[in-house]
């Protein structure tokens, strides 16, 4: 799901106050990890994951799998946290995200 700028400006000003659920270390992003993401995902829709080390570009590609593995949606990557969101599968979900604004 594609994020316009301002749903991903509603979920960063949710997110300011969270703390950082899921840490990925130094063994990276592992199966075990991938899965107790998706478990907090599910629990909270806009979860903040820690990320450990220094390489930037390793961060990037984490945020780049963590979102195709669990079809879920970047909402910003700063410094070592990454802000993670996915509209949970039940027919009332937790977050209501602004509507996208028509073209036109």
């Amino acid at each position: 799901m594609e994020l316009t700028a301002d749903q991903r400006r509603h979920l960063r000003g949710l997110a300011h106050h969270l703390n950082p659920v899921v840490m990925i270390g130094n063994q990276g992003l592992t199966d075990a990890v991938l899965r107790e993401i998706a478990v907090n995902l599910d629990a909270h829709e806009l979860i903040k994951i820690r990320v450990l080390g220094d390489d930037r570009a390793l961060r990037e590609e984490f945020l780049q799998t963590i979102c195709r593995e669990l079809g879920a949606s970047a909402v910003q990557h700063i410094g070592k946290l990454l802000l993670i969101y996915r509209a949970s599968d039940g027919d009332k979900p937790k977050i209501s995200l602004p509507k996208a604004k028509k073209k036109g």
